[in-house]
């Protein structure tokens, strides 16, 4: 394999190349700073559409579908789409109930085997991922959404993979759009599927997920992607009362519909879906009000990953915080990444906008710390910005930040660098703010209890993985095992 800095500079030669000629300043500032942040994030290749009021305003294929054949990514490039799914099995759940097959509120429990789930939890809790925690009430991120696959089946008569072919893919004539059992099935269609990488500090050779779920599994393209993101916008699918209820997120302050994010942004609003896989990554994004839409597709995981999209904002996204800024904000004159050497000298404007830009690239940077050691002195210093332009933090912290901040700690621990210590006050500040909201918050209370043990408190990191373990009405996830673990390790 050659190195990969050659590919690099190989890749931005071919992002330049030809895109700009006739091209709005908006769409010509979004591709090169695409092409930024394709380096920057190592991926070898993307696939990007924006449509406005109902045009292809930018169609691009940046780098490689395969580094080691050279083989470019193009319109016929396929990529699993990961949990993009989820918005194509949330569709099919409104149509059934349309057909009064189902209703939202009835229990899970009735479409299952075995009763998996409290009698309390409805097929909108599942759909809507707030199943966890106090029923209805707490967004959680979860795998139980797979659970609605017996929904469909039992409640369609057929199974999931016939019922989405119907359903949508035929209808549509989505020609590169189906569901991904396994390799047999890529070799029977010769399906041209981007080869997956994985980024450890060098770009390698990665691994493709198959099997399928109402969470994951389908693989498409761009067109294909676009022509149901229309079809689902001209009510094509399912009626403009069923989609208004599938946009619609049960509290006002949860960003999630059902099936789909729906979230505030800055007085927009914003629909939105992402998928990752370990070597995959996609992202769908709609401002409905301004008739925008754009669509991401890359060969691994790093469109989504270092966002930490599980927690529900947007507004992580370099990716889309780049579309935002462009075509949204008309902030073209505006750099998207900012260089440290340059952050204390450059005018800084105070907006809701640029916030959430420093607080993006500084959860970047700390997730590239785990690779090179130098981002976490990166990190650390666009986090300290935000902190001196907006000191009133508490306000708008969340789970992002803190994954930000002990995260640095982290990388410092397992890198023998010593104790982190420049945001402990802030660690423990926002967790307890987080934990107040609720207590039962799992990912808050594993920071706490990391943060606690390393620092030798024994009690505290007790009681906080105790809450971990003991919270009710939550699913194994990883933060349950590493409970478990220390807790066994220290009766």
């Amino acid at each position: 394999m050659r190195p990969i800095s050659l590919y690099i500079s190989i890749l931005i030669l071919l992002n330049c190349y030809g895109t700009s000629f006739g091209q709005s300043k908006e769409t010509v500032q979004f591709s090169e700073e695409l092409q930024e942040l394709q380096t920057y994030f190592h991926i070898p290749g993307i696939a990007v559409l924006v449509e406005k009021n109902g045009k292809t305003v930018y169609e691009d294929y940046l780098g490689y579908a395969n580094i080691e054949n050279e083989t470019k990514v193009d319109s016929t490039t396929l990529f699993p789409i990961a949990s993009l799914t989820k918005i194509f099995s949330g569709v099919l759940i409104f149509k059934l109930a349309e057909e009064g097959k189902l209703s939202l509120n009835d229990p899970i429990n009735n479409y299952l085997n075995k009763r998996s789930f409290n009698d309390s939890i409805q097929i909108k809790h599942i759909l809507s991922h707030t199943s966890q925690g106090k029923i209805g009430k707490n967004f959680y991120y979860s795998y139980r959404f797979g659970a609605l696959t017996p929904v469909i089946e039992k409640a369609s008569g057929q199974s999931f993979q016939e019922f989405m072919s119907s359903q949508i893919f035929k209808p549509l004539n989505l020609k590169n759009t189906s569901l991904l059992k396994d390799s047999l099935q890529i070799a029977q269609h010769k399906l041209e599927i981007a080869t997956p990488y994985i980024f450890d500090g060098n770009i390698k050779p990665g691994f493709i997920d198959f099997g399928y779920s109402t969470s994951a599994g389908i693989v498409s393209n761009l067109k294909d992607l676009l022509i149901f993101s229309n079809a689902l916008d001209n009510n094509l699918l399912i009626s403009e009362a069923s989609k208004k209820t599938m946009l619609s997120t049960p509290s006002k302050h949860l960003p999630y519909g059902h099936g789909i994010f729906s979230q505030e942004f800055d007085g927009r609003k914003i629909l939105w879906g992402y998928g990752q896989y370990d070597c995959y990554s996609s992202l769908l994004l709609k401002i409905p009000e301004e008739n925008l839409t754009l669509i991401l597709l890359a060969n691994n995981n790093l469109m989504s990953d270092p966002a930490r999209l599980i927690y529900g904002d947007i507004g992580t996204s370099l990716f889309a915080l780049s579309f935002l800024k462009n075509y949204s904000y008309g902030l073209t004159q505006i750099p998207l990444l900012e260089k440290t050497e340059t952050l204390y000298k450059s005018d800084f404007i105070d907006s809701f906008f640029i916030r959430k830009k420093f607080m993006a690239q500084a959860l970047s940077e700390s997730f590239l710390s785990r690779f090179d050691t130098v981002h976490i002195n990166s990190s650390a210093r666009f986090l300290e910005k935000v902190f001196e332009k907006f000191p009133d933090y508490l306000q708008y912290s969340d789970l992002n930040l803190l994954h930000n901040l002990s995260f640095l700690k982290d990388v410092s621990f397992y890198k023998e660098m010593g104790d982190f210590t420049m945001f402990d006050d802030k660690i423990i500040a926002i967790s307890n703010k987080l934990l107040t909201q609720d207590k039962s918050n799992p990912y808050a209370n594993m920071y706490l209890a990391t943060f606690y043990d390393r620092k030798g408190n024994m009690s505290k990191a007790r009681y906080h993985f105790e809450a971990i373990v003991n919270a009710k009405n939550f699913s194994p996830f990883w933060y349950t095992t590493e409970a478990n673990t220390w807790l066994k390790e220290h009766k």
